[in-house]
Formats: C-alpha cells, sequence, structure tokens
C-alpha cells in the first residue's frame, strides 16, 4: 500500500428489505473480521435510532463485540452522539473498552441527533437534559474525565471515569459542518469530515480545522480524515448497478421514509420523476462509484483535495457478497497488507 494512504471502515449495519435488524448485526460482526484480514485500519460503528433501515443503535456494545473477534484493527464509535448523555457515563464506557482492549479504541462523537425530532426527545427525556447549546462543555467534561483531568475549581472535580489507567481512547470528532471542526480545533482533536452527507465546503471546511488547530495534551498536531460512501465492483457497469438500491434509499430517506434498502429489482422498476433524477444527481456527487482503478483515482483526488491521506470508507448495497467484495476490490487495488 502507499504509504500516504490509509484505509478504515464506517459501518452503519445497513438493514436490507426482506433482511432482518438481527441480520444486520451478524453482518456487521463478519464485515469487521473481514476487513481485519485484508488490513485495514480502523472500524467504526455508527449511531442511529428509531430507523428501519439501520440497525447501530448502540456502538459502545457493538465496539466491544467486534474488538473480541479481532485483533489488531482499532475499533471504535462512528460515532456517539454525544449531546444524548452523560459526559461521564460515555467516559466511563469507553474507559472501559480501553481497559479492555489497551491501545485500540477509538472514541468518536457527533452532535447530530441521529434520529427524528420526536425520537430525540426520548433519548435526552428526563430532568437534568441538556440542550445542543451545551455541546461544547459537553466535549470538555468528556475530556477531562477520559484523561482524568478535570480542572481544580470544576463542578466534578473528584469525579473519576473508572476504570482508571494510564491509557485512554482515542477521541475524534465528527461532523459535516465547520462548527463541528471548530470544536476539534479549540479542545486540539481529530476530525472526521463526514464527505458522505455533504460535499459543501468541505475541503474549506478540513482547511480551517488546520489552521485554528490548538495542540493539546492529547494530540500535539490537527489530523483528519475524511468519510466517503465508495461502491467498488469489478466492472464500472456492475458497480453502478448495485449503487441502484442506496440511490433509491436516499431518495426516500430525503422525504423522510426510513424504510429498509431496497433490492436492485426494486429499484430497476422505480418510476423516477424528472425531480427525482435531479436530485438522484445531486446525491450520487459525493459518492465514489466505479471499478477498483477509477475508484482509487477517484479518492487520491478527494484526499488531495481535502489534504488527507485517510478515508474511512462506507459502502452500502442489498447484496452483502457485494458488499464484502466492494471492501476486498478497494483494499488490493491500495495494496493493503494482509493479516494472517
Amino acid at each position: 500500500m502507499s504509504p500516504e494512504i490509509t484505509l478504515s471502515v464506517l459501518d452503519q449495519s445497513p438493514i436490507r428489505a426482506g433482511g432482518s435488524p438481527a441480520q444486520a448485526i451478524a453482518e456487521t460482526v463478519e464485515l469487521a473480521r473481514t476487513a481485519e484480514r485484508l488490513g485495514y485500519h480502523r472500524y467504526w460503528v455508527a449511531e442511529h435510532h428509531s430507523s428501519a433501515g439501520l440497525a447501530g443503535a448502540a456502538p459502545e456494545i457493538l465496539v466491544a463485540r467486534l474488538a473480541a473477534v479481532t485483533t489488531a484493527m482499532r475499533i471504535g464509535s462512528g460515532g456517539v452522539m454525544l449531546s444524548h448523555y452523560s459526559a461521564l457515563k460515555v467516559a466511563e464506557t469507553f474507559r472501559m473498552l480501553e481497559a479492555l482492549y489497551p491501545g485500540r479504541i477509538d472514541l468518536g462523537i457527533g452532535r447530530a441527533p441521529g434520529s427524528d425530532y420526536v425520537t430525540a426527545r426520548a433519548l435526552q427525556h428526563g430532568p437534568g437534559a441538556l440542550g445542543i447549546e451545551h455541546f461544547p462543555g459537553q466535549i470538555a467534561d468528556l475530556l477531562g474525565f477520559l484523561r482524568d483531568a478535570m480542572p481544580a475549581g470544576h463542578p466534578f472535580a473528584g469525579v473519576h471515569a473508572e476504570p482508571r489507567g494510564p491509557g485512554a481512547p482515542e477521541l475524534w470528532l465528527l461532523g459535516s459542518s465547520d462548527q463541528s471542526a471548530a470544536y476539534a480545533a479549540h479542545f486540539g482533536c481529530a476530525f472526521s469530515f463526514a464527505h458522505f452527507i455533504t460535499d459543501q465546503g468541505g475541503p474549506a471546511v478540513m482547511g480551517a480545522y488546520r489552521e485554528l488547530f490548538r495542540p493539546s495534551p492529547w494530540l500535539a498536531a490537527a489530523e483528519g480524515s475524511i468519510g466517503v460512501f465508495v461502491l467498488c465492483a469489478d466492472s464500472e457497469a456492475e458497480a453502478r448497478r448495485l449503487a441502484l438500491s442506496r440511490d433509491l434509499w436516499r431518495l426516500r430517506l430525503d422525504r423522510g421514509e426510513l424504510g429498509p434498502f431496497p433490492s436492485i429489482e426494486e429499484a430497476e422498476a422505480y418510476p423516477l420523476s424528472r425531480e427525482d433524477r435531479l436530485r438522484l444527481a445531486f446525491n450520487r456527487r459525493r459518492q465514489v462509484v466505479g471499478a477498483p482503478e477509477q475508484v482509487k483515482e477517484q479518492l487520491t483526488a478527494l484526499g488531495a483535495l481535502y489534504d488527507v491521506s485517510e478515508f474511512v470508507v462506507v459502502t452500502i448495497c442489498y447484496d452483502f457478497a457485494a458488499r464484502l467484495r466492494s471492501y476486498e476490490l478497494l483494499a488490493q487495488v491500495f495494496g493493503l497488507a494482509p493479516r494472517s
């Protein structure tokens, strides 16, 4: 593999039409084993709630399971939606994971709800729930708990996130806006831009993060990556055919329809309006779809545009075997070193 490129995985645990959430989680476990064997650097699992299309509602539990079935790959959240939770509890959970799997745990956090408004209210329901305006303070508290270094005079000084130890999870801020990048720069954390969510202004956001980054006790220099949707197949025609199911799913999601991923046959038969076709073309701008060399060329260009060397790859298609094959072809074309 070219030394300047790092490949990682973001898994949203997609549910296929005719399948089940339990099957989606089982496929996440199998994909993690495959990614480890292929030589991927890290494996992140996402957080979504009350969704008929994405099964990963509890990344902290999935991280424990995936770390148990792998040995070398970094495992983490991509990410925990911190605004729903107590900073102390998140720190305790990931300090426990770090104690179980030292040197391998990532804690990616985000500020998006990962759900609809009503579900977000249910997650935050109860006395003392904090509004999104408290998110920067939650980050500060989380860092203090993770490093067991709460500032003197802080209301929670003397509270410790157990189990304490010399190591700590690697903290990443995830986002698709300049706000998340600004938080990452201010607190001296690594930052991953979600290109698969939006391609609007991404390189400028990453550039601002690097420019404003303040070195911290846990990170001396800015570290960035981008999350990219990639679908790779033996031919461009096959890759574009496989992408049809996610195309239709995304089109429905934009309308508020949170269903499972449709089959290719359903997607091929779906009657698209002129507006639908325009929306599909807009969504496809931020996808990397094609044969291996085409995908490599597009990803390399994106890396240069964002000035990053790590791609956190999300791949979704209806057929799970084709999804595995996509990650395999990507590993091969970038020359990843397989693990035994």
